[in-house]
Protein backbone atom coordinates (compact mmCIF):
# COMPACT_ATOMS: atom_id res chain seq x y z
CA UNK A 1 0.00 0.00 0.00
CA UNK A 2 1.26 3.44 -0.93
CA UNK A 3 -0.14 6.92 -0.58
CA UNK A 4 2.05 9.63 -2.10
CA UNK A 5 1.16 13.28 -1.53
CA UNK A 6 2.23 16.24 -3.63
CA UNK A 7 1.42 19.92 -3.90
CA UNK A 8 2.46 21.36 -0.55
CA UNK A 9 4.51 24.52 -0.20
CA UNK A 10 4.58 28.12 0.94
CA UNK A 11 1.66 30.41 0.19
CA UNK A 12 0.58 33.85 1.36
CA UNK A 13 -2.54 34.33 3.48
CA UNK A 14 -5.60 34.37 1.25
CA UNK A 15 -3.91 32.21 -1.34
CA UNK A 16 -4.69 28.74 -2.63
CA UNK A 17 -3.00 25.37 -2.85
CA UNK A 18 -4.06 22.03 -4.26
CA UNK A 19 -2.83 18.83 -2.65
CA UNK A 20 -2.93 15.56 -4.54
CA UNK A 21 -2.47 12.00 -3.40
CA UNK A 22 -1.81 8.95 -5.56
CA UNK A 23 -2.92 5.63 -4.09
CA UNK A 24 -1.76 2.14 -4.98
CA UNK A 25 -1.73 -1.38 -3.59
CA UNK A 26 -5.38 -1.65 -2.56
CA UNK A 27 -8.88 -1.22 -4.04
CA UNK A 28 -9.01 2.56 -3.82
CA UNK A 29 -12.35 2.97 -5.60
CA UNK A 30 -14.34 1.41 -2.74
CA UNK A 31 -12.21 2.88 0.02
CA UNK A 32 -12.94 5.92 2.13
CA UNK A 33 -10.20 8.54 1.96
CA UNK A 34 -9.30 11.70 3.75
CA UNK A 35 -6.84 14.40 4.67
CA UNK A 36 -5.51 14.98 8.16
CA UNK A 37 -3.15 17.66 9.38
CA UNK A 38 -0.85 18.25 12.31
CA UNK A 39 0.46 21.64 13.32
CA UNK A 40 3.46 22.07 15.62
CA UNK A 41 2.47 21.44 19.22
CA UNK A 42 -1.07 20.42 18.29
CA UNK A 43 -2.92 17.15 17.95
CA UNK A 44 -3.47 15.63 14.57
CA UNK A 45 -6.95 16.44 13.24
CA UNK A 46 -9.06 15.31 10.34
CA UNK A 47 -9.58 18.06 7.78
CA UNK A 48 -11.80 16.38 5.18
CA UNK A 49 -13.10 12.95 4.26
CA UNK A 50 -14.75 11.35 1.27
CA UNK A 51 -16.49 8.00 0.84
CA UNK A 52 -15.99 5.71 -2.12
CA UNK A 53 -19.26 7.04 -3.49
CA UNK A 54 -18.27 10.69 -3.08
CA UNK A 55 -19.98 11.67 0.19
CA UNK A 56 -17.88 14.37 1.86
CA UNK A 57 -17.35 15.81 5.31
CA UNK A 58 -15.22 18.66 6.65
CA UNK A 59 -13.84 20.03 9.86
CA UNK A 60 -15.67 23.21 10.91
CA UNK A 61 -12.43 25.16 10.62
CA UNK A 62 -12.19 24.55 6.86
CA UNK A 63 -15.82 24.41 5.71
CA UNK A 64 -16.43 26.67 2.76
CA UNK A 65 -12.70 27.00 2.05
CA UNK A 66 -11.47 23.46 1.38
CA UNK A 67 -12.87 20.94 -1.09
CA UNK A 68 -12.00 17.25 -1.19
CA UNK A 69 -12.48 15.26 -4.38
CA UNK A 70 -11.46 11.93 -5.83
CA UNK A 71 -10.87 10.36 -9.21
CA UNK A 72 -11.38 6.62 -8.89
CA UNK A 73 -10.17 6.01 -12.45
CA UNK A 74 -6.81 7.54 -11.54
CA UNK A 75 -6.73 6.38 -7.90
CA UNK A 76 -6.25 9.90 -6.65
CA UNK A 77 -7.73 12.08 -3.92
CA UNK A 78 -7.29 15.83 -3.92
CA UNK A 79 -7.70 18.71 -1.51
CA UNK A 80 -8.33 22.16 -2.94
CA UNK A 81 -7.51 24.75 -0.29
CA UNK A 82 -8.67 28.34 -0.80
CA UNK A 83 -8.58 31.45 1.39
CA UNK A 84 -5.70 29.98 3.33
CA UNK A 85 -4.93 31.32 6.80
CA UNK A 86 -1.74 31.16 8.87
CA UNK A 87 -3.51 28.71 11.20
CA UNK A 88 -3.76 26.28 8.28
CA UNK A 89 0.01 25.81 8.49
CA UNK A 90 0.66 22.13 9.18
CA UNK A 91 1.88 18.86 7.75
CA UNK A 92 -0.97 17.42 5.71
CA UNK A 93 -1.42 13.67 5.43
CA UNK A 94 -3.39 11.73 2.86
CA UNK A 95 -5.24 8.75 4.33
CA UNK A 96 -7.38 5.90 3.07
CA UNK A 97 -9.06 2.73 4.24
CA UNK A 98 -10.93 2.32 7.51
CA UNK A 99 -14.41 3.82 7.71
CA UNK A 100 -16.01 6.97 6.34
CA UNK A 101 -15.81 8.68 9.75
CA UNK A 102 -12.25 7.41 10.38
CA UNK A 103 -10.64 6.90 6.96
CA UNK A 104 -7.18 6.35 8.42
CA UNK A 105 -6.08 2.74 7.94
CA UNK A 106 -3.34 3.83 5.57
CA UNK A 107 -1.23 7.00 5.75
CA UNK A 108 0.96 8.93 3.37
CA UNK A 109 4.28 10.45 4.39
CA UNK A 110 2.89 13.96 4.70
CA UNK A 111 3.47 17.24 2.89
CA UNK A 112 4.21 20.61 4.48
CA UNK A 113 1.85 23.52 3.94
CA UNK A 114 3.03 26.89 5.23
CA UNK A 115 0.81 29.96 5.11
CA UNK A 116 2.84 33.07 5.77
CA UNK A 117 3.51 36.52 4.40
Amino acid sequence: VQLVESGGGLVQPGGSLRLSCAASGFTFSISAAGWYRQAPGKQREMVARISGGGLTGYADSVKGRFTISRDNAKNTVNLQMNSLKPEDTAVYYCTAGGTYYSPNQYWGQGTQVTVSS
